[in-house]
């Protein structure tokens, strides 16, 4: 069976990630079969420093002013 490995920024609480790790399981099961025990997921934690977009830090977009957030994110936000 599959090892599922989730990347996700840092901060996650033990429940989010134990509720994540139960539906990831669930879904594998019900669409591959076989049993839970066979699936592993790994998680990390990735500071927003260590995670760039666009060739700019996550970490720097929130000291950015507001107009130009919005102006990068382009339609639609995110």
């Amino acid at each position: 069976m599959p090892t599922i490995r989730v990347e996700m920024f840092e901060g996650r609480t033990v429940e989010q990630k134990r509720a994540l790790a139960a539906a990831l399981t669930e879904a594998v099961v019900r669409t591959l079969g076989g049993s839970a025990d066979a699936v592993d997921i790994l998680f990390f934690d990735i500071a927003r420093h260590d995670w760039s977009t666009g060739g700019q830090l996550w970490s720097d977009r929130g000291q950015q002013p507001q107009q130009q957030q919005q102006a990068q994110a382009g339609p639609g936000g995110a």
